[in-house]
């Protein structure tokens, strides 16, 4: 059994190492690549994800993880090779129903779409992206049809991002919190308004980044192991456990995205830093699933970053490097600006509540798309439709509409519902996180964050993919996904800014 687990270690190591360079390849496409590269880059990113396919699917692999079936079960629930065979096993006959192909052609669009995408935003040119869209649905399409499903064919496309959940777990999840959302802003609508105008001045490009690295250091990013740079859209890759990259975009006359696009991508880049070492360069060494990724994010933007703790405790140091801020600032003042609820536009730049109808809007545009109810060309003004449905609103162009994100470039389908999904994870996580530690606000408001991202690894990070992440949520939480507590902590929250 010795040679046969060294042997399977061996594989996967070669797997990860290919599919780490094709990250690398990526992570420099959207930082520093030429723009005229893009062709090239597509060829590249096809040849590896191709190759490692391959591996991941051979036949040598498949009989390597059958012959240490047994092995498997003889060993603890949660050990290192019990889980690397289970989930191995898993993955292998998942992988196996994808053809060396229909993988290389996914990776060669998506490389395509993105320089695509990039383009037609700063155009305003939905037209030039439809049909590299096009191409990735149909791509995605074959792909959830490979897979397989039981009811709805977004099943099998939201599979990829969160394990076993369905849109008809989504659907009785999302329905009647997207109900009291709607109502609780149509309040808040009706409140007065929350000044918001410290936020809307010029924060300087070097200051913005020198605060946020200032910020997310003291949360305990490791920038040993890590670096931020800019992109057009943020994002988190990682090429092993002590290479986990983050990026931003800074507006100077807004505070809000340098900031709060910084904190959101250091959770994730906490989680992946966060890993044990013991599973390096295995399927394990990664998050075990997107919304629980989100979750951690979410809990570093939100929770710490946009709480009242953390501006009494940290407002001096805005001001250290923001010394034009007016006089009449205080803590409270600011507080109540990074949390006022405007319905708007971006997804990215929206406040916690609207935020989570951002998503679904989405969420159901997807749906639509995969069912045949919506074509491709009719997305912008299906997107417009829903937006004036949830928020009120009609965006003037494109670029605040269908093309503002850069998800569906990168054929990422069934990835939106993540990000509702870890809003609710992370309040029930910070429930948790109170009780073991009950001075947890005075920590945030002194800024003293080791226990806190301690918690969080010895709970989570650590795990990686060991733990699903209905087990990682009972475990830590001892309840499975529950929209309950953040509704709690929402009406609480917004009743007590808005005098509701």
């Amino acid at each position: 059994m010795t040679d046969s687990l060294s042997k399977l270690k061996s594989i996967y190591h070669r797997v990860s190492d290919i599919k780490n360079a094709a990250a690398v390849l990526d992570w420099d496409q959207e930082t520093y690549m030429p723009p005229g590269s893009g062709n090239a880059r597509a060829h590249q990113s096809t040849t590896l994800e191709t190759l490692a396919h391959e591996i991941a699917t051979s036949n040598e692999l498949g009989d390597l993880l059958h012959s240490l079936h047994d092995y498997a079960l003889e060993q603890p629930e949660h050990s290192n090779d019990r889980r690397l065979i289970e989930v191995g096993l898993e993955d292998y006959e998942k992988n196996s129903k994808l053809s060396p192909e229909l993988v290389g052609k996914i990776a060669g669009a998506v490389s395509r779409a993105k320089d695509a995408w990039r383009d037609a935003r700063a155009e305003n040119n939905f037209k030039a992206f439809a049909p590299h869209l096009t191409d990735l649905i149909e791509l995605n399409r074959e792909k959830a049809e490979a897979f397989g499903y039981s009811e709805h064919l977004y099943d099998a496309l939201l599979d990829e991002y969160e394990p076993g959940l369905t849109a008809g777990r989504l659907d009785s999840i999302f329905d009647p919190l997207r109900s009291e959302l709607v109502s609780l802003v149509d309040t808040i609508a009706d409140a007065p308004e929350v000044d918001t105008s410290i936020l809307r001045r010029t924060y300087p490009h070097q200051q913005q980044w020198d605060f946020g690295v200032d910020i997310i250091t003291s949360f305990g990013y490791d920038f040993n192991r890590g670096r931020q740079d800019l992109s057009a859209h943020p994002f988190t890759i990682n090429f092993s456990i002590d290479d986990v990259r983050i990026t931003t975009r800074i507006d100077e006359n807004f505070f809000n995205p340098g900031f709060f696009g910084t904190l959101h991508e250091a959770g994730h880049g906490l989680y992946e830093q966060g890993i044990d070492h013991s599973l390096a360069r295995l399927p394990l060494a990664r998050g075990t699933s997107l919304g629980i990724h989100e979750s951690q994010s979410r809990f570093w933007e939100n929770l710490v970053g946009r709480s009242r703790p953390f501006w009494v405790g940290h407002f001096d140091k805005l001001r250290s490097y923001f010394p034009g801020l007016p006089a009449s600032a205080t803590p409270e003042s600011f507080y109540r600006a990074v949390n006022a609820v405007n319905r708007s536009f971006i997804r990215v730049e929206a406040d916690e509540l609207t935020y989570n109808l951002h998503i679904m809007l989405r969420y159901e545009l997807e749906k639509s798309i995969f069912e045949g109810t919506v074509a491709v060309d009719d997305l912008p003004d299906a997107w417009n439709q829903k937006m004036h449905d949830y928020l009120e609103l009609t965006p003037p162009s494109n670029d605040k509409g269908v093309l503002q994100d850069i998800h569906w470039a990168l054929g990422a389908f069934g990835y939106f519902p993540t990000y509702a999904i870890g809003n609710l994870m992370s309040t029930q996580l910070y429930d948790a996180l109170k009780k073991d530690i009950p001075g947890t606000e005075e920590l945030i408001e002194k800024g003293s964050f080791d226990d806190i991202l301690d918690w969080m690894k010895q709970k989570i990070h650590r795990h990686g993919r060991k733990m699903t992440a209905e087990d990682l949520m009972i475990s830590a939480t001892g309840s499975s996904l529950d929209s309950s507590s953040w509704l709690r902590y929402a009406r609480t929250k917004y009743a007590d800014i808005y005098g509701l």
